[in-house]
């Protein structure tokens, strides 16, 4: 009877310890997945800048009708 439950109590920590290591492995996913984002994030808004800075001194285009019409 003792066998039995010291082996289930061994099981239940191995769980644990390979539920732990899955933890960790998914917050650093997460974490590197986070600085990613922020990073592109960034990057965006700074294309998105430079995109209306160009917007700016384009010149409207003209208002013709195609030439299928």
């Amino acid at each position: 009877m003792t066998d039995t439950i010291d082996q289930r109590v061994d099981a239940l920590e191995m769980h644990i310890t390979h539920q732990d290591q899955s933890i960790e492995d998914m917050n650093a996913v997460i974490l590197a997945q986070g600085e990613e984002i922020e990073r592109l994030t960034r990057r965006l808004n700074k294309l998105m800048g430079r995109v209306g800075d160009l917007e700016e001194f384009m010149p409207a285009p003209e208002a013709k009708k195609p030439p299928h019409w």
